[in-house]
């Protein structure tokens, strides 16, 4: 599924407010300047005169009728997920819940974290509870849903842009702060950055700070990026350990051509993971009679909700299959590779060039068929 940035059709409503029009362009420039090292685009509305967040009653993964005034006297983060998505609203998610942990126990307990359904095709309680069921959400948040009319009052309360173009969702990808009174403050957009979930989780957590009556201390010291931490192209040479019972160094980059699987562990939940990475291993033995670049299928450790068991999930995969599984950490190497979504395949040179990407899985004659297309034009 597919996050844009505000249609055309609501920038007229949207650059009314003159100061939040001066704020976003600062904010720009503060960005291209690296001010913003974080990667996280941020307009500041707090100087503004207070607008209070429209209201809403919608059903929870639960089923139960929740409205955003019951939460009267916390802070509140709201955002819009599609319940189907595997690019931004994981990432928002993950960068949510890790905004929690950075302010502590006692600060958290004074927030609600708060989604709103961003699939017209996927309104059911049984959605929202698959999303949180999936990304280990429950007791964390309140994923609410409700009839296409309910949801679109929202959606147009809040100036979030949703829409249905061949098939796939196209949405907003912002997360609101709203302080204890009910009004909006702050207002974060998301990027899709694998490698920058950590720095937006700080930079939310400082938004939620200032709203709490003891404004908990944020390490602002901590560096949100350093010149080392730049995303890894297919041409930038690295050496990963493979997880299960096989003592492999996997090395990627130049003069090391490789067929890349970029997926996450919490997939397996929507799916069936070790029959899609099997299909791997079928393609390794093709590979090898015509010497194309092997398989190499990387876990993008920051999409993941909880590493621990994501490990545990990965190396039972890796002990029954032959296509050695790695983990990315950080996430740069898949912001290198140019990530957009999970599954991603990228086919690259010895010379580190790209020569195809796909988004999603394939059979395994699909597979072979555009990997031989793809070979045949090297």
């Amino acid at each position: 599924m597919k996050e844009s940035a505000p249609h055309p059709d609501r920038l007229d409503t949207f650059f009314q407010d003159r100061w939040l029009v001066l704020s976003a362009l600062g904010a720009l420039l503060a960005l291209a300047a690296g001010v913003l090292a974080a990667h996280t685009l941020y307009v500041d509305r707090t100087r503004q005169a207070a607008v209070l967040a429209p209201a809403f009653v919608l059903r929870d993964q639960n089923g139960s009728l929740t409205s955003l005034a019951q939460f009267r006297g916390k802070v509140v983060a709201l955002t819009f997920i599609d319940p189907e998505c595997t690019q931004l609203c994981p990432l928002t998610t993950q960068s949510m819940v890790e905004a929690l942990k950075i302010l502590g126990p006692a600060a958290a307990s004074q927030v609600q974290l708060l989604g709103i359904d961003a699939n017209p095709l996927k309104t059911q309680v049984s959605d929202v509870a698959s999303y949180t069921r999936t990304h280990e959400l429950q007791g964390r948040w309140r994923f609410l849903t409700g009839s296409d009319s309910q949801l679109k009052t929202a959606w147009q309360n809040y100036h979030v842009y949703v829409a249905v173009k061949n098939n796939d969702i196209q949405h907003t990808a912002v997360v609101v702060l709203i302080d204890r009174r009910g009004y909006e403050r702050d207002l974060f957009s998301t990027p899709m950055s694998y490698q920058a979930v950590g720095d937006q989780a700080r930079t939310l957590a400082q938004g939620i700070a200032s709203l709490l009556p003891r404004r908990p201390w944020i390490d602002a010291s901590v560096p949100a990026g350093k010149a080392d931490d730049s995303p890894l192209a297919p041409s930038d040479s690295l050496r990963l350990a493979a997880l299960g019972p096989h003592s492999q160094v996997i090395t990627l980059g130049s003069s090391h051509p490789h067929l890349v699987v970029f997926f996450a562990g919490w997939l397996d939940q929507s799916g069936d993971l070790s029959k899609d990475l099997a299909t791997l291993d079928r393609y390794a033995a093709l590979a090898r009679r015509h010497g194309w670049p092997s398989p190499v299928a990387v876990d993008v450790l920051p999409t993941e909700p909880s590493p621990a068991e994501a490990r545990q999930v990965l190396d039972l995969l890796a002990a029954s299959l032959h296509t050695p599984i790695v983990q990315d950490s950080s996430g740069r190497l898949a912001d290198g590779y140019h990530v957009a979504d999970l599954p991603w395949f990228v086919l690259n040179s010895s010379s580190g060039k790209i020569l195809w990407r796909h988004d999603g899985w394939l059979s395994s004659s699909a597979l072979d068929r555009d990997v031989r297309h793809a070979m045949s034009g090297t």
